[in-house]
């Protein structure tokens, strides 16, 4: 599988600041701030307008975003990430558009799963992880809006990474694999 070109610039140095910003802020507040991804949306739509011009830049933008949001929508409709990693994601999307949208997602849930599975193993909690799986597949037919509608209890989490870390890690590793 071969990358898509890297962005031009100032495409790739905009994504760096905006994805360690929210991952710092992810590592120390445990949320990805809406100002710091509302800046970030806002200035993707002014640059992919400006190097692609008003037509072609806006649906670069809003097909990036789109993609973002699609990819990880349902881990957050599954209650396996926040709203905030996903508007991440969205917003990653609109500075890169689609296709290496793509494949920050996949480099992310790599990372993210492993670290979320040596988390897992490193707390002892293997056997809660799978009683916990096998609560999420035999239910995933009819995720309710809200726990309380179903009237049953949502399983014990096994631990919670910043997923805004992994996102970031996967942004940076594909932008420096589509340099070399």
């Amino acid at each position: 599988m071969t990358l898509p070109p890297l962005p031009p610039q100032p495409v790739p140095l905009c994504v760096i600041v905006l994805v360690i910003v929210a991952a710092s802020t992810d590592i120390a507040t445990r949320r990805i701030p809406n100002r710091i991804l509302a800046i970030g949306l806002v200035a993707a739509l002014c640059v992919q307008v400006w190097l692609h011009g008003p037509l072609n830049g806006g649906i670069e933008w809003l097909a990036g975003a789109a993609f973002g949001f699609a990819l990880l929508l349902p881990f957050y409709l599954l209650r396996g990430m926040a709203a905030g990693d996903v508007k991440l994601m969205l917003t990653v999307g609109a500075w890169v558009g689609p296709a290496m949208t793509f494949r920050i997602a996949l480099a992310t849930f790599l990372i993210g799963g492993v670290w979320s599975l040596a988390l897992v193993v490193s707390r002892g909690r293997v056997r809660q992880l799978i009683a916990n799986l096998q609560q999420t597949a035999g239910s995933w037919r009819s995720v309710p809006s809200r726990a309380s509608d179903s009237g049953v209890a949502l399983p014990a989490s096994v631990g919670a990474i910043p997923y805004g870390v992994a996102i970031a890690a996967g942004t940076l590793g594909v932008l420096f694999a589509a340099t070399v």
